[in-house]
C-alpha cells in the first residue's frame, strides 16, 4: 500500500491557512507596515499559540494505515518455477501459488486449490465463528489459518485486496466536524457583519476629512475588533479538558474533536461481535439425553476436542467441561481431530467398568446419521438452531452401536452490560444501530437481547439515502458496507458515532464524527476510532456523550460570548467617531483588550454547567441573532458611559479612549455573567478559574487606567463608579436574555427524532405481550414498526415550549 503522509512541516503550514489565521496574518503585516513593531509580535504570538494547540488535533489516518500495513502477512510460501519457497508478501503477483499453513496470515486475496482449513475471518468480515474452507472457496487477505493446510491461487494483491480497499477507506474517510463547521460560520458571520460596519466607518472618517494617518489606524483597530482570535484554541482547550476528565473514567480521546462530537451525536452505530457480543464462542445451553447429566455430556464432548489447539469451538467445551466435571469420566485412549470432509471429531476412551466407547462430536445432521433416529434430540436441535445458536450433537456407545448422548449449543454471547448501554443510551435521546457482517438470524437475535428492537435490513447494497429509524439491524455487511451506511446517515443530517472493535470497523470508525473502539479492539480500529475505551465494558461509552455535553456546552457560551464582544466593539467605533469625531481606541488599546478578554474569557471552558438531556445542535444563525441582540443592549451600556465622560465629566480625547478601554472590559464581564446561565444568572454558581479570571481581567484594566499605563490615567474613582454601572447593567442585561433566549430557543417537540429511540421499544413489548411467536408476526411487526417511524419523519418540529429547559443549554 503507498506512503500518502504529508511531511511534518507541510502538516504545521496548514495551521496557518484558516479563515481565523488569515485574518490575524493581515493584522500583522498591517501592523507592521504602520511600524509598531510590538503590536504585531503581540498578534503574532496569538497566531503561533492557536497554531500549536490546533496540532494536537492532528489526524490519526496515517497511524490508521500503519496498523493496518502491520496486520499483513510480511512473507508467504509461494511455488515458483516448481520450488516452494519463502519471499516478502509484497512480491506476489496475481497467478501465484500459495500455501496456507496452521497460524499463518494470509497474504493475498485467494481462491483454494487444494486442502481443506478454518479460517478466521473475523477481522473482515466480523463472523465470530470461523469458517470451514475447501477447494473452491475464496477468502481475503488478512484471514487468520486455525487449522489444517491448503494450496491457493492468488486472484488480488495490495491496494486491489479486501483489506487494501479497506485501507483506502480509512485514508479517504473524511468528514468536517460540527465544530469545524461552527468555527467557520461564526466566522463568515461576523466577517459579513463587522466587514459593513467597517466600510461604514471609513466611509464617516472620510466625510470627516480625516488624514489618512488617523484613518489607516483606525481600520486596523476596527480589524483587531472583529477577529475571534481565541475561539479556534478554546473549542481545543474545552475539549482537552473534557478529554482529561474522559481519561479517569476509563475513555481516551486520540482526536480531541471527538470529545464535544460526543455531545452532538444522536446516532450511534454498533458493531456485534466483539463490541455488543463477547467475540468468544460459550456453552450456552446443553441438553443431555438418555438418562445423562450435563457434566457427562460436556466431559465426553471435550475428550472428543483438540487440547490446546486455535479451533475455538473446541476451546468453549473444553472451558465449560473443565467447570463441570463429572466425577467418573471416561479415560481418552485416541483422539482423531475434526475432518472437515466427515464434519466431526471423534475419540476412543474407556469408562470406570472398562469398556471401551466410541466418542463422535459433530454437526447435528452429520451424527444423528449415525445414531437410531430420535424425533425428540431434532425438534430440540431445531428450536436451538432457530434461536441463532450454534448446534453440535454428541454421541457415544460402543463402536458399533452409538447412542445420541446430548446437544450442546454454543453462542457469542452478549457483554453483561451492553443492555444496560442501549437503554441509557435511549434514555439520553441517541438512536442505537447495530451494524455487523455476521449472518441475519443471529444478528437479530444478539439485538432483541440488547434491547435493540427494529426491522431488520433486507439483504442487498446500503442506499446513498437511508435514516436511522427506518431499520434497526444490518446483517451481513463488510467493511465498505459500514463506511456508506455511516455515510448515509450523515448525510441526513445526523451526527453519527460508530462503535467497533476490528479492521473491519476502521473505515466506519474514521469517517463517523465519534468513532469508538472497546477496550479488546484491534490497533487498527483504536488508530482509526476518535476514542478508546481503556477499560473493559461499555458504560464508559455513556460518560463520553455526558461529558460531550458539558463540553458542547461550555464552548457554545465562549463562542456566543465572542459574537456579543466582536458585534459591540466594532459598533462601538462608530460610535466612539461620531460622538467625537476620532478614534475612541488604538491598536494598542485594541491589542490589550484582546489579550484580557478574549483569552481570559478562555476560563469559561471550566464553567459549571448541566448536560443537556437531548443531544446538542448547533444553531449558528439563532446564536449569532442572540449575540446580536446582546451585543445591542452592551452596546448601549458602553456608548451611555462615554457619553457621560465627555459631556457630563467634560473628559479630553485620551481620557474618553481610556475609559472606553474601561468600559469595554467591564461590560464584557458583566455579559459573561449575564450569558452564562440560559436562566437568570444566580442559577448556578460560576467555577473557581472563571471567577478568578474575572478578578484577574478587571484588576488589570483597573490598574493600567488609574496608573497610566499605556494610556492616559482616570480618577479612582471613575474607575470605581463605572465598575459599579457594570454589575448593575449585568441584571438589566439577565432580564433581557431570559426574554431572548425563551424565544430563540425553545426546546423542541415530539420530532420523529425524539420519538425514534421509543417506538420500537413500544412496538416490541406490545408485541410481546400478544404472545405471538410466529415467523410472520415478527415480520408483520417490523413491518408495521418501520411504517411509524416513516410517518413520523415527515412530522415537522414543533415549538411546544415557549421558555428553555435548564437543561436544555445545548440546545442553542
Amino acid at each position: 500500500m503507498p506512503d500518502t503522509s504529508l511531511h511534518p512541516l507541510r502538516r504545521a503550514l496548514h495551521k496557518f491557512w484558516a479563515p481565523v489565521p488569515w485574518m490575524l496574518e493581515a493584522a500583522v503585516l498591517l501592523e507592521l507596515a504602520l511600524g509598531k513593531y510590538v503590536e504585531a509580535a503581540i498578534i503574532a504570538a496569538l497566531l503561533a499559540f492557536n497554531a500549536v494547540l490546533g496540532l494536537f488535533q492532528e489526524s490519526r489516518a496515517q497511524a490508521t494505515l500503519a496498523a493496518l500495513k502491520s496486520r499483513l502477512a510480511l512473507s508467504a510460501a509461494v511455488r515458483r518455477d516448481g520450488v516452494w519457497k519463502t519471499i516478502p508478501a509484497a512480491e506476489l503477483v496475481v497467478g501465484d501459488q500459495v500455501k496456507l499453513s496452521l497460524g499463518g496470515v494470509v497474504a493475498a486475496d485467494v481462491t483454494l486449490t487444494d486442502g481443506e482449513v478454518l479460517l478466521d475471518q473475523s477481522m473482515l468480515t466480523g463472523e465470530s465463528a470461523p469458517i470451514e474452507a475447501g477447494a473452491g472457496v475464496h477468502t481475503f487477505a488478512g484471514a487468520l489459518v486455525r487449522r489444517g493446510e491448503a494450496v491457493a491461487e492468488v486472484t488480488a494483491t495490495g491496494v486491489r485486496t479486501k483489506f487494501g480497499r479497506t485501507a483506502e477507506l480509512v485514508r479517504t474517510a473524511h468528514v468536517a466536524s460540527s465544530q469545524q463547521q461552527a468555527v467557520l460560520r461564526v466566522v463568515r458571520n461576523l466577517a459579513a457583519f463587522n466587514g459593513v460596519v467597517i466600510l461604514l466607518l471609513v466611509s464617516y472618517a472620510y466625510f470627516l476629512h480625516l488624514p489618512l494617518a488617523q484613518i489607516v489606524p483606525l481600520v486596523l483597530t476596527a480589524v483587531l475588533a472583529s477577529i475571534p482570535v481565541a475561539l479556534p484554541a478554546t473549542f481545543t482547550l474545552a475539549a482537552a479538558l473534557g478529554a482529561r476528565v474522559l481519561a479517569k473514567q476509563g475513555v481516551l480521546p486520540t482526536r480531541l474533536t471527538a470529545v464535544d462530537e460526543a455531545g452532538t451525536t444522536n446516532v450511534l452505530c454498533v458493531d456485534k461481535t466483539g463490541t455488543l457480543t463477547q467475540n468468544s464462542l460459550t456453552v450456552t445451553s446443553v441438553q443431555a439425553l438418555h438418562g445423562l447429566d450435563e457434566s457427562h455430556v460436556l466431559a465426553l464432548a471435550a475428550l472428543a476436542s483438540s487440547d490446546g489447539g486455535q479451533d475455538p469451538v473446541d476451546g468453549a467445551i473444553r472451558s465449560a467441561a473443565a467447570a463441570k466435571t463429572a466425577a467418573d469420566a471416561p479415560k481418552l485412549i485416541t483422539f482423531v481431530p475434526f475432518d472437515p470432509a466427515k464434519k466431526m471429531s471423534e475419540a476412543t476412551a474407556t469408562d470406570a467398568s472398562g469398556a471401551v466407547q466410541r466418542i463422535v462430536k459433530g454437526a447435528f445432521a452429520v451424527v444423528s446419521g449415525l445414531v437410531p433416529s430420535d424425533p425428540t434430540a431434532a425438534a430440540a436441535a431445531k428450536g436451538l438452531e432457530e434461536r441463532g445458536l450454534r448446534v453440535l450433537a454428541v454421541a457415544a456407545g460402543a463402536p458399533a452401536a452409538l447412542q445420541l448422548v446430548g446437544l450442546i449449543a454454543l453462542s457469542d454471547p452478549p457483554r453483561a452490560d451492553a443492555a444496560a448501554l442501549v437503554s441509557e443510551l435511549q434514555g439520553l435521546g441517541v438512536l442505537t444501530v447495530m451494524a455487523t457482517g455476521d449472518a441475519p438470524e443471529t444478528a437479530a437475535i444478539v439485538a432483541r437481547a440488547v434491547g435493540i428492537h427494529g426491522a431488520l435490513f433486507p439483504a442487498g447494497p446500503i442506499p446513498e439515502s437511508v435514516h436511522p429509524e427506518q431499520y434497526a439491524v444490518y446483517a451481513g455487511v463488510l467493511p465498505e458496507d459500514k463506511f456508506k451506511l455511516v455515510k448515509a446517515f450523515q448525510k441526513d443530517g445526523h451526527t453519527v458515532g460508530m462503535c467497533g472493535d476490528g479492521a473491519n470497523d476502521a473505515p466506519a470508525l474514521r469517517q463517523a464524527q465519534i468513532g469508538i473502539a472497546v477496550s479488546t479492539a484491534t490497533d487498527v480500529a483504536k488508530s482509526a476510532a476518535g476514542m478508546v475505551l481503556t477499560e473493559p465494558g461499555l458504560a464508559c461509552i455513556v460518560a463520553a456523550v455526558k461529558e460531550g455535553r458539558i463540553t458542547f456546552q461550555r464552548i457554545q457560551t465562549y463562542t456566543l460570548n465572542s459574537i456579543v464582544k466582536k458585534t459591540v466593539t466594532v459598533l462601538f467605533l462608530i460610535a466612539g467617531l461620531v460622538m467625537t469625531g476620532q478614534a475612541i481606541l488604538t491598536p494598542l488599546l485594541m491589542v490589550i483588550v484582546m489579550v484580557a478578554g478574549d483569552f481570559l474569557a478562555m476560563s469559561l471552558t471550566t464553567d459549571n454547567v448541566r448536560p443537556s438531556p437531548t443531544p446538542n445542535e448547533w444553531r449558528i444563525g439563532r446564536l449569532t441573532m442572540a449575540g446580536v441582540i446582546v451585543g445591542i443592549c452592551l452596546l448601549i451600556f458602553c456608548t451611555g458611559v462615554l457619553a457621560v465622560g465627555k459631556y457630563g465629566l467634560n473628559l479630553g480625547i485620551d481620557a474618553l479612549r481610556t475609559l472606553a478601554f474601561v468600559v469595554l472590559v467591564f461590560g464584557g464581564q458583566a455579559s459573561i455573567y449575564a450569558i452564562r446561565e440560559r436562566r437568570h444568572l444566580w442559577g448556578t454558581p460560576p467555577s473557581l478559574l472563571l471567577a478568578l479570571s474575572s478578578i484577574v481581567d478587571v484588576g488589570i484594566a483597573s490598574t493600567l487606567a488609574v496608573a497610566g499605563i499605556a494610556m492616559t490615567r482616570l480618577p479612582a474613582w471613575l474607575v470605581a463608579a463605572t465598575l459599579a454601572a457594570a454589575v448593575a447593567f449585568s441584571f438589566v442585561l439577565d432580564l433581557v436574555k431570559v426574554q431572548v433566549f425563551s424565544h430563540l430557543f425553545a426546546a423542541k417537540g415530539g420530532t420523529a427524532a425524539d420519538l425514534a429511540p421509543h417506538i420500537a421499544t413500544a412496538a416490541y413489548e406490545l408485541y410481546e405481550r400478544g404472545g405471538r411467536k410466529d415467523g410472520a408476526a415478527v415480520q408483520n411487526w417490523q413491518t408495521a414498526e418501520s411504517e411509524i417511524r416513516m410517518d413520523l419523519a415527515k412530522i415537522p418540529a414543533q415549538e411546544t415550549r415557549t421558555e428553555p429547559h435548564p437543561g436544555d443549554q445545548g440546545r442553542m
